[in-house]
Formats: structure tokens, C-alpha cells, sequence
């Protein structure tokens, strides 16, 4: 009898990593225990992509609580407010202050990887929120704007009374955003850094350098890449600094940022309810190639598919497709197109010639 190797699945494998990830920061790990986690990692590649994937995130969360600290340090010393340290106090308090947010933030990293929480940890002013493969939330801030996340996706809020930041970290984000004039809102998506002014828009990150984001509503500046710190001060700007790139884009418009190249593209109403439809739980294909379909039906499954065959991919499909509903979408594709599908195990599906 064959044994039957059944393929972990990509909720699994963050738990696992989120697991790894919690011990590593609550106190490190034994000569032991990282043996075990250099071994896990070995196991599968997809085990190093989700661990460095969340440290990667954790750690930029952590640089933010720092920047957090030391600002309002350097606003109590200038109210003269700041306690005088004494000679027993350590001069570096940095490890005890991230301490609690790094415990709420791996405890975060569980929930998350358990695919259960949209609102997952919080500090003064920051949320985190995320979704599971296939999942969509809707959240309403607190300054009343409105953001809607798709497949996979996580992302950081920190409100101030002076601006308002958004870090999304991964996949992809609607933003109906509320205009308040002297509390500007900002979206950090990979090198890229959107402004925004009472409108609606919709970022997607596939990587830090590979950026795309579109206008349904309203108008947006976009700055970037290498200089966003500078784009994002208000002092850089009025020293006369170069502050990198600067893209203003309306409704009905498209900016890709891949790598060093930039591209605005005019967007038909048309065009913009069919990008959006991810909200209202849909798929819309015009004449896409299938390998461009398949590699969207893809983020919303844990479910690996493979092409064979040296033309399916360039094979041409249309239609209205319900999110999560990949049988669905199989049986239409051997309805309409010459293919057929092949499903290896629960895991790993191809759709070969027919």
C-alpha cells in the first residue's frame, strides 16, 4: 500500500512559525531548541518564507514602538517633564520597554496564524489586523474611515492626534478615508508612501518594490521609493530636501511600481468595479490569460495549482467567479476552455490540455 503524504497547509505552517516565533522572543532558545528550529526550517521551504516573513514584520512593528518611545520622550524633556535617571537606572531601557508590546505582538502572530482575528493586538494608538488565506474584513477606524482587507493580508494602524499612518505589511487594502485637514492619512506599502485626502483607493503590495495602487475616488499623491522618509516629513519638505519621486493620481487611475519603473494607466468605470469586485466576494476575468487567472484564484486557496502543458497558460478566459469557490472554478474552465483538471492530492491541482 502507497502511503498517502498529505502536504501541510499554509494556515499550519504560520502556526508553526508563529510558534518558533513567540519562543524565540519571549527569551531565546536553548543550544537544543534552536537546533529543532534550524531543522524545521530545512524541512520546507515554505517553513524559512512564513518564519523571515514574520520577523520581518514583528521587527518593523518593533522599530515603530521605538520611534513611538522616543518621541514622546523627546516631547516630555521639552515640557520639562522628563524624570532625571538616577545612577542605578540602565542607560539603555530599550529591551524593557518593547518587552510588553513584543508579547502582545507574538500573541498577535498565533491568533493570526490560527486564521481568527481580524483585531489582534493593540498599544496606545496602533492596532494590528490581518486575514487568512480567502478571508475579506471590513473595518470601520476610529477617526471614522473605513478599510477594507482582502486575502492575506496584514497591516498596522497607528492614530495620532497629528496624522494618521497605515503600514500594510502584506496583500491588500481598500481605503474610503474621512478628510480631516490638519490630520493628514498616509498608507506605507512596501518603498511607496501614499497620501491621501478624503477619497477612496486600493493598494496592493507584492513586494517592497512591486506596488500597485488605484484611485476610485478622489485624489492621491504618491511619493517614493527610496526617499520615503524624507517624503514623509513635513521638515524635509521645507528644507528644500529632495524628497524622491511624487506621482498625484485621480479617480480612475492606476499606478504599477515595479522596481524602478513606474506606470499611470487610465482606468474605466468599467475597468475599476472589476478590480474592486474582491469586495462583494467576486472574481471578473475579460480575456486575461489563464496563468494571470489562475495565479489570482491562487491567493484565495491554500491549494496549489499547476499549468502544463507549453500553451495553457496563454489560453484566454472570461467570466464572474465566486471568491473561494475553486471547484467552481475548475468545472468552468473544463466548460469552456480545452483543458482538463487533475487534482494530485487535496493540495496540489493541474490543469493540463485536453
Amino acid at each position: 500500500m502507497s502511503e498517502i503524504v498529505r502536504l501541510k497547509t499554509r494556515t499550519q505552517i504560520e502556526n508553526e512559525a508563529a510558534v518558533w516565533t513567540w519562543r524565540l522572543d519571549s527569551g531565546g532558545l536553548g543550544a537544543g531548541e534552536r537546533a529543532q528550529l534550524e531543522a524545521w526550517l530545512r524541512e520546507d521551504p515554505r517553513h524559512r518564507r512564513a518564519f523571515e516573513e514574520l520577523r520581518s514584520t514583528w521587527t518593523a512593528l518593533d522599530r515603530l514602538a521605538d520611534r513611538e518611545w522616543e518621541q514622546n520622550e523627546r516631547m516630555a524633556a521639552l515640557a520639562g517633564e522628563a524624570a532625571p535617571r538616577t545612577a542605578l537606572e540602565p542607560l539603555a531601557p530599550a529591551p524593557r520597554r518593547r518587552q510588553p508590546y513584543w508579547r502582545a505582538a507574538a500573541a498577535a502572530v498565533l491568533v493570526t496564524a490560527l486564521g481568527a482575528a481580524l483585531w489582534v493586538a493593540r498599544r496606545p494608538g496602533m492596532q494590528v489586523m490581518s486575514t487568512a488565506v480567502g478571508q475579506q474584513r471590513h473595518v470601520r477606524l476610529a477617526d471614522g474611515s473605513q478599510v477594507t482587507l482582502n486575502t492575506n493580508t496584514l497591516l498596522v494602524v497607528r492614530l495620532t492626534a497629528e496624522r494618521r499612518d497605515i503600514y500594510l505589511r502584506r496583500g491588500e487594502a481598500h481605503f474610503d478615508v474621512v478628510h480631516q485637514a490638519a490630520r493628514p492619512f498616509f498608507v506605507h506599502a512596501g518603498d511607496a508612501l501614499i497620501r491621501d485626502v478624503g477619497t477612496q483607493f486600493e493598494v496592493r503590495v507584492h513586494s517592497d518594490r512591486d506596488v500597485d495602487v488605484l484611485v476610485n475616488e478622489g485624489r492621491v499623491e504618491v511619493h517614493g521609493p527610496a526617499t520615503t522618509a524624507q517624503a514623509q516629513s513635513a521638515d524635509a519638505r521645507a528644507g528644500g530636501k529632495d524628497a524622491g519621486w511624487v506621482r498625484a493620481l485621480s479617480a480612475g487611475e492606476q499606478l504599477s511600481i515595479a522596481g524602478p519603473d513606474l506606470k499611470v494607466m487610465a482606468v474605466s468605470p468599467h475597468q475599476v468595479a472589476d478590480e474592486l469586485a474582491w469586495r462583494d466576494g467576486a472574481l471578473v476575468f475579460e480575456g486575461e490569460p489563464l496563468s494571470e487567472a489562475v495565479a489570482e484564484v491562487a491567493r484565495y486557496t491554500s491549494e496549489r495549482i499547476v499549468l502544463t502543458g507549453p500553451n495553457v497558460g496563454t489560453l484566454r478566459i472570461s467570466g464572474r467567479f465566486r471568491i473561494g469557490d475553486v471547484p467552481g472554478f475548475f468545472q468552468a474552465l473544463q466548460a469552456a476552455l480545452p483543458v482538463r483538471v487533475n487534482r494530485a492530492n487535496p493540495q496540489l491541482v493541474y490543469i493540463a490540455p485536453r
